[in-house]
């Protein structure tokens, strides 16, 4: 099958994997994103992912990667198709580990690699089936005990980000409200994909895809677009939108 949009990005792939597969610590390599799902553009980019046994040799693959950026000519025309296209590369060991968050920082990333680099990735290169146990790990969800606290620590995050808009819109600080509501919305889409035990690819890309396609549930997409929507920036709204999705909170994670 062809994951790539033009045969520009399919020339750059194929020289990439040749080079990469041949290095002996590569266990293997993964294509992510649009690419692997079938959704690129002639602008996309090709996203990688090299599988290692042991971290320490990331700076090695990166310096590798660098030298092939600057002389691979199948790189070059990639870059000259379109004004971002290029080859970004990840390098894991697929030992997946919930990140640490604070109260004002964005959703946890966690559930979004295992998202991006098990649930939709196509194995490209593959030693061992190195990458195939991996998956096994994560596949259909991760396990019921951490599911429930993960759920339990994106909710806490998400009400914690709606019970503070009132304040802020109180006191005229309306980017900050915002920018609370838009962090909510964000954890509200983590939570709910963590409840129906589904990866999620982004939470601030995709989204309608991810609502209407993968959860099934074009109705809740049509509910955040109208939160998201503020009409009169600077009023109440704001707070009377954060009260909706508190509202959905309750309905569609905490009922």
């Amino acid at each position: 099958m062809n994951y790539y949009p033009t045969k520009i990005h399919k020339q750059a792939a194929d020289k990439f994997i040749e080079l990469f597969s041949k290095n002996k610590n590569v266990m293997a390599i993964l294509l992510t994103c649009s690419c692997a799902r079938g959704k690129a553009h002639r602008s996309s980019c090709v996203d990688f992912t090299i599988v290692l046994k042991n971290l320490n040799y990331e700076e090695s693959i990166e310096k590798k990667f660098e030298k092939f950026e600057r002389n691979s000519k199948e790189y070059r025309k990639l870059k000259e198709l379109d004004k971002f296209t290029h080859i970004d590369l990840d390098v894991i060991d697929g030992n997946f580990q919930p990140d640490e968050r604070h109260w004002t920082s964005l959703p946890s990333e966690f559930e979004l690699e295992i998202g991006n680099y098990v649930a939709n990735s196509i194995i490209l290169f593959e030693k061992q089936n190195y990458f195939s146990k991996i998956k096994k790990k994560y596949l259909p969800y991760y396990n019921e005990s951490l599911r429930k606290s993960r759920l339990k620590e994106t909710v806490k995050y998400c009400k914690n980000n709606l019970e503070h808009i009132e304040s802020y819109v109180k006191r005229k600080l309306y980017f900050q409200a915002y920018d609370r509501l838009y962090k909510a919305i964000q954890e509200f889409t983590q939570a709910l994909f963590i409840k129906n035990k589904t990866y999620p690819i982004a939470y601030d890309k995709w989204i309608k895809d991810q609502y209407c396609k993968i959860l099934k549930r074009p109705d809740i997409y049509r509910k955040i677009v109208d939160i998201i929507s503020i009409k009169n920036f600077e009023s109440n709204e704001i707070n009377l939108k954060a009260k909706k999705l508190m509202r959905l909170v309750q309905k569609e994670i905490l009922k």
